[in-house]
């Protein structure tokens, strides 16, 4: 169920590596909400692919997240493009590699088919 700040907006359903996530983005905003059950999952380790999914599903860049293992909340910087695009099937990605740090932000590379 989404945070009240994303009621109404259509959700995309995307799981990157062996997490699934329904992401809805609103404005400058989105919301990634963790569907599957994960042994002992820690922020740490659920983060860089929330933050990939988001990404993904926006067409924007994450500027921040925060929230808990289950539910986050990005702040996006979309440039001109703040339009969301529009939800499409089910992706499937896996992470190319292990997500990177520099200057303070995380890069994944991302496989989706």
């Amino acid at each position: 169920m989404p945070s009240t700040a994303f009621m109404g907006v259509e959700a995309q359903r995307i799981t990157v590596g062996q997490s699934t996530f329904d992401v809805r983005v609103k404005d400058n905003r989105a919301e990634a909400l963790r569907l599957n059950s994960e042994w002992a999952p820690r922020l740490a380790a659920v983060e860089p692919r929330a933050r990939a999914a988001i990404e993904k599903v926006s067409g924007c860049k994450v500027a921040r997240v925060r929230g808990d293992q289950a539910m986050m909340v990005a702040d996006l910087q979309c440039g001109a493009a703040s339009v969301p695009l529009p939800p499409q099937a089910p992706l499937t990605c896996e992470l190319d590699g292990a997500p990177r740090q520099l200057s303070g932000e995380v890069f994944v590379d991302l496989i989706c088919g």
